[in-house]
C-alpha cells in the first residue's frame, strides 16, 4: 500500500480518510463511463441496423458526443488514481502548487489549483 503525505493548502489539507473517500469515488466515476461507454456502444450497433432519418442521426450524434466526453472524463478519472498510486495526487501540472481539498471534493480528477485553471481557461 502506498503511503500519501498529507497535502497542505493554506488552512485545508487532505487526510487519508479524505484519500479513501476520494478514491472511491474515483473508482465509482470510472465503473460509471464504462457501463455509460459500453451502453452507448450497445444503442451505436442498434441504430446503425436502422434507416438514418433526421432524427436518428441526430440521435447518432448526441451518442457520439456523450461518447467522446464519458471517453474524456475516464481518462481523467484513470489517470488521478495513477496519481494516488504514485504519491502524486493533489499537486498542481502548472504550478506544482497543491490544489485545495476543496476542489478536490468537488473535483476528485482535478490536475490544476483553481488559478491554473482559470489561467488555463481564460487563453482558450
Amino acid at each position: 500500500m502506498v503511503q500519501h503525505q498529507t497535502i497542505d493548502d493554506l488552512n485545508t489539507a487532505l487526510s487519508i480518510e479524505d484519500f479513501a473517500v476520494l478514491r472511491e469515488s474515483l473508482h465509482e466515476q470510472r465503473l460509471f463511463r464504462q457501463e455509460q461507454l459500453q451502453q452507448l456502444s450497445t444503442a451505436a450497433t442498434t441504430c446503425a441496423d436502422a434507416i438514418l432519418d433526421r432524427q436518428t442521426a441526430s440521435q447518432v450524434e448526441v451518442r457520439v458526443q456523450l461518447a467522446a466526453s464519458a471517453r474524456m472524463v475516464l481518462t481523467d478519472v484513470e489517470a488521478a488514481l495513477q496519481r494516488m498510486d504514485r504519491g502524486r495526487f493533489g499537486s498542481c501540472h502548472l504550478c506544482r502548487g497543491p490544489i485545495a481539498r476543496e476542489r478536490l471534493m468537488i473535483v476528485p480528477q482535478a490536475r490544476y489549483c483553481a488559478r491554473c485553471q482559470q489561467v488555463r481557461e481564460a487563453d482558450r
